[in-house]
Protein backbone atom coordinates (compact mmCIF):
# COMPACT_ATOMS: atom_id res chain seq x y z
CA UNK A 1 0.00 0.00 0.00
CA UNK A 2 1.32 3.32 -0.97
CA UNK A 3 1.48 6.36 1.21
CA UNK A 4 -1.35 7.95 -0.74
CA UNK A 5 -3.45 4.87 -0.27
CA UNK A 6 -2.67 4.88 3.43
CA UNK A 7 -3.65 8.55 3.67
CA UNK A 8 -6.85 7.92 1.71
CA UNK A 9 -7.66 4.94 3.91
CA UNK A 10 -6.96 6.94 7.11
CA UNK A 11 -9.11 9.83 5.83
CA UNK A 12 -11.89 7.39 4.97
CA UNK A 13 -11.67 5.88 8.45
CA UNK A 14 -11.80 9.33 10.03
CA UNK A 15 -14.82 10.26 7.92
CA UNK A 16 -16.50 7.02 8.94
CA UNK A 17 -15.71 7.67 12.63
CA UNK A 18 -17.03 11.21 12.28
CA UNK A 19 -20.23 9.94 10.65
CA UNK A 20 -20.73 7.42 13.44
CA UNK A 21 -20.04 10.06 16.10
CA UNK A 22 -22.42 12.53 14.39
CA UNK A 23 -25.06 9.80 14.08
CA UNK A 24 -24.69 9.07 17.80
CA UNK A 25 -24.93 12.81 18.67
CA UNK A 26 -27.88 13.52 16.35
CA UNK A 27 -30.54 12.18 18.76
CA UNK A 28 -28.94 14.17 21.63
CA UNK A 29 -28.95 17.38 19.52
CA UNK A 30 -32.54 16.78 18.46
CA UNK A 31 -33.57 16.17 22.09
CA UNK A 32 -31.75 19.36 23.16
CA UNK A 33 -33.48 21.41 20.42
CA UNK A 34 -36.89 20.00 21.42
CA UNK A 35 -36.21 20.75 25.09
CA UNK A 36 -35.12 24.32 24.28
CA UNK A 37 -38.27 24.85 22.20
CA UNK A 38 -40.45 23.44 25.00
CA UNK A 39 -38.72 25.67 27.58
CA UNK A 40 -39.32 28.74 25.38
CA UNK A 41 -42.98 27.73 24.98
CA UNK A 42 -43.41 27.26 28.75
CA UNK A 43 -41.71 30.60 29.47
CA UNK A 44 -44.13 32.32 27.06
CA UNK A 45 -47.10 30.63 28.76
CA UNK A 46 -45.74 31.68 32.18
CA UNK A 47 -45.42 35.29 31.01
CA UNK A 48 -49.02 35.20 29.71
CA UNK A 49 -50.23 33.70 33.00
CA UNK A 50 -48.41 36.37 35.03
CA UNK A 51 -49.93 39.11 32.87
CA UNK A 52 -53.40 37.60 33.24
CA UNK A 53 -52.96 37.48 37.04
CA UNK A 54 -51.85 41.13 37.08
CA UNK A 55 -54.89 42.15 35.00
CA UNK A 56 -57.18 40.16 37.30
CA UNK A 57 -55.65 41.76 40.41
CA UNK A 58 -56.04 45.23 38.88
CA UNK A 59 -59.67 44.50 37.97
CA UNK A 60 -60.43 43.26 41.49
CA UNK A 61 -58.85 46.40 42.93
CA UNK A 62 -60.90 48.60 40.55
CA UNK A 63 -64.13 46.79 41.48
CA UNK A 64 -63.33 47.17 45.19
CA UNK A 65 -62.62 50.91 44.80
CA UNK A 66 -65.79 51.40 42.75
CA UNK A 67 -67.85 49.56 45.39
CA UNK A 68 -66.31 51.65 48.19
CA UNK A 69 -67.01 54.88 46.25
CA UNK A 70 -70.62 53.81 45.56
CA UNK A 71 -71.13 52.90 49.22
CA UNK A 72 -69.70 56.27 50.30
CA UNK A 73 -71.98 58.08 47.81
CA UNK A 74 -74.96 56.10 49.08
CA UNK A 75 -74.17 57.16 52.65
CA UNK A 76 -73.52 60.78 51.67
CA UNK A 77 -76.50 61.27 49.40
CA UNK A 78 -79.05 58.88 50.92
CA UNK A 79 -81.26 61.77 52.00
CA UNK A 80 -81.42 63.34 48.52
CA UNK A 81 -84.95 62.20 47.68
CA UNK A 82 -86.29 63.14 51.09
CA UNK A 83 -84.46 66.47 50.98
CA UNK A 84 -86.02 67.35 47.62
CA UNK A 85 -89.46 66.58 49.03
CA UNK A 86 -88.93 68.62 52.20
CA UNK A 87 -87.73 71.66 50.22
CA UNK A 88 -91.31 72.40 49.19
CA UNK A 89 -92.27 72.47 52.88
CA UNK A 90 -89.46 74.95 53.54
CA UNK A 91 -90.59 77.05 50.57
CA UNK A 92 -94.19 77.15 51.82
CA UNK A 93 -93.08 78.11 55.33
CA UNK A 94 -90.91 80.92 53.92
CA UNK A 95 -93.77 82.16 51.74
CA UNK A 96 -96.19 82.07 54.69
CA UNK A 97 -93.83 84.13 56.85
CA UNK A 98 -93.21 86.60 54.02
CA UNK A 99 -96.93 86.98 53.32
CA UNK A 100 -97.84 87.87 56.91
CA UNK A 101 -98.79 91.50 57.17
CA UNK A 102 -96.97 93.57 59.80
CA UNK A 103 -100.25 94.17 61.62
CA UNK A 104 -100.63 90.40 62.13
CA UNK A 105 -97.04 90.16 63.35
CA UNK A 106 -97.55 92.98 65.85
CA UNK A 107 -100.84 91.66 67.21
CA UNK A 108 -100.27 90.18 70.67
CA UNK A 109 -102.73 87.35 69.99
CA UNK A 110 -100.64 86.11 67.05
CA UNK A 111 -97.18 86.72 68.55
CA UNK A 112 -96.85 83.05 69.62
CA UNK A 113 -97.88 81.79 66.18
CA UNK A 114 -95.40 84.04 64.38
CA UNK A 115 -92.62 83.19 66.83
CA UNK A 116 -93.35 79.46 66.41
CA UNK A 117 -93.29 79.69 62.61
CA UNK A 118 -90.00 81.63 62.68
CA UNK A 119 -88.48 79.09 65.10
CA UNK A 120 -89.64 76.25 62.81
CA UNK A 121 -87.94 77.96 59.86
CA UNK A 122 -84.68 78.34 61.83
CA UNK A 123 -84.83 74.69 62.97
CA UNK A 124 -85.40 73.57 59.40
CA UNK A 125 -82.31 75.52 58.28
CA UNK A 126 -80.31 73.93 61.13
CA UNK A 127 -81.38 70.43 60.12
CA UNK A 128 -80.49 71.18 56.50
CA UNK A 129 -77.05 72.36 57.61
CA UNK A 130 -76.44 69.19 59.63
CA UNK A 131 -77.07 67.10 56.52
CA UNK A 132 -74.92 69.21 54.20
CA UNK A 133 -77.87 70.95 52.51
CA UNK A 134 -77.06 74.60 51.82
CA UNK A 135 -78.68 77.38 49.85
CA UNK A 136 -77.27 78.28 46.44
CA UNK A 137 -76.16 81.90 46.36
CA UNK A 138 -77.82 83.72 43.52
CA UNK A 139 -78.51 87.45 43.85
CA UNK A 140 -75.69 89.54 42.40
CA UNK A 141 -73.87 86.46 41.08
CA UNK A 142 -73.20 85.80 37.39
CA UNK A 143 -75.53 83.15 35.97
CA UNK A 144 -74.06 79.67 36.45
CA UNK A 145 -76.06 77.06 34.53
CA UNK A 146 -74.70 74.40 36.91
CA UNK A 147 -76.47 76.06 39.87
CA UNK A 148 -79.04 78.49 38.44
CA UNK A 149 -81.93 78.20 36.02
CA UNK A 150 -82.79 81.45 34.24
CA UNK A 151 -86.56 81.93 34.09
CA UNK A 152 -86.66 85.43 32.59
CA UNK A 153 -84.56 88.37 31.52
CA UNK A 154 -84.99 91.65 33.36
CA UNK A 155 -83.93 94.93 31.70
CA UNK A 156 -81.47 96.62 34.05
CA UNK A 157 -79.20 99.63 33.72
CA UNK A 158 -77.66 98.94 37.15
CA UNK A 159 -76.44 95.36 36.64
CA UNK A 160 -74.17 93.77 34.07
CA UNK A 161 -75.97 91.56 31.55
CA UNK A 162 -75.94 87.95 32.76
CA UNK A 163 -76.02 88.95 36.44
CA UNK A 164 -78.79 87.55 38.62
CA UNK A 165 -81.08 90.37 39.77
CA UNK A 166 -84.08 88.39 41.01
CA UNK A 167 -84.48 85.07 42.85
CA UNK A 168 -87.82 83.41 42.18
CA UNK A 169 -87.07 80.17 44.06
CA UNK A 170 -84.10 79.35 46.27
CA UNK A 171 -81.76 76.65 45.02
CA UNK A 172 -80.03 74.08 47.24
CA UNK A 173 -76.90 71.94 47.17
CA UNK A 174 -76.41 68.68 49.07
CA UNK A 175 -72.71 68.48 49.83
CA UNK A 176 -71.11 69.03 46.39
CA UNK A 177 -74.15 68.10 44.28
CA UNK A 178 -77.00 70.25 43.06
CA UNK A 179 -80.23 69.33 44.81
CA UNK A 180 -82.37 71.96 43.12
CA UNK A 181 -81.30 74.87 40.91
CA UNK A 182 -82.17 78.41 41.91
CA UNK A 183 -84.86 79.83 39.63
CA UNK A 184 -83.70 83.33 38.77
CA UNK A 185 -84.21 86.46 36.70
CA UNK A 186 -81.13 87.62 34.82
CA UNK A 187 -80.19 91.19 33.89
CA UNK A 188 -80.12 92.26 30.27
CA UNK A 189 -79.37 95.60 28.66
CA UNK A 190 -82.38 97.94 28.74
CA UNK A 191 -84.22 98.30 25.49
CA UNK A 192 -83.09 101.39 23.56
CA UNK A 193 -85.85 103.97 23.51
CA UNK A 194 -86.29 105.51 20.17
Amino acid sequence: MSDNDKIDSAAANEREDLREETAEQAPEVAEHDEAAARIAELEAELAEARQAVQYAQAEVQNVRRRAEREAQDARSYAATGFARDILSVADNLTRALAAMPDALRQDEKNKGLVTGLEATGRELETVFGRHGIVKVTALGEPLDPNRHQAMMEVPSADAEPGTIVQEIQTGYMIKDRLLRPALVGVAKKPDAEG
